[in-house]
């Protein structure tokens, strides 16, 4: 699929699920549980056991009904892995610059995680498609609307404290999406095998998303 596309989704659904499971089994029935609580973007962090398993056998079983990337890439290896293994978008936690452009080079949207305005903007310059403030926690909405004084085009997520409380604070200071992860798909629902609640806390959660956007 064409990154514009995939970014274009990103920016319709407003909401990437952020999966740091603790075992490939576990991680597959939270995401099926996410989707069927409306949750359609799913990041699978590296940091996951088999992440690319995981990636892999959602791809096939989704196909495009949903979108999957892969994050906490840090090395060239991990970013093959996602090509290898169907992601449609990538995701670093920090800026650097030679990984920076390994990802444009890949031709997958590609989602670099910065926090000076320096990254910001020598990421964006290098070709990075989305800004991904981390730790969101840390700055705080406000923080993204001081850089987007100087950078007003550049497109920001962020990810770490995003809640469905403080949701419509970073939508309103320009937030192109957030990336929301134990707030969304809680570890210990996840440990143990509560997978109604999880929909129960994704449908509470999208429906806060589509009323903030609309």
């Amino acid at each position: 699929m064409d990154k514009k596309l995939v970014f274009e989704q990103v920016k319709e659904l407003g909401l990437l699920a952020v999966l740091r499971g603790p075992s490939e089994e576990k991680t597959l029935r939270a995401v099926d549980a996410l989707v069927k609580g409306g949750v359609k973007g799913i990041e699978i962090t590296y940091s996951t056991p088999n992440a690319q398993t995981v990636v892999s056998k959602l791809v096939k079983k989704y196909s495009d009904e949903i979108l999957v990337g892969m994050g906490t890439l840090t090395t060239p290896e991990h970013l093959q892995m996602a090509l290898d293994n169907g992601a449609k978008f990538v995701v670093s936690p920090m800026f650097d610059p030679a990984l920076t452009e390994d990802f444009v080079r890949s031709g997958l949207l590609s989602m670099v995680g910065c926090f000076t305005p320096s990254e910001v903007f020598h990421a964006y310059t290098l070709g990075a498609d989305v800004i991904k403030i981390f730790p969101g926690r840390l700055a705080g909405p406000t923080y993204i609307k001081d850089l987007k004084g100087p950078f007003p085009n550049i497109p920001m997520m962020p990810t770490g404290g995003v809640n469905k409380d403080n949701l419509a604070d970073w939508f309103k200071v320009g937030a192109v999406a957030v990336g929301a992860g134990s707030n969304l798909c809680p570890k210990d629902m996840v440990l143990n095998e509560q997978y109604d609640q999880i929909t129960e806390v994704a449908r509470d959660f999208v429906a806060a998303v589509n009323a903030v956007k609309s």
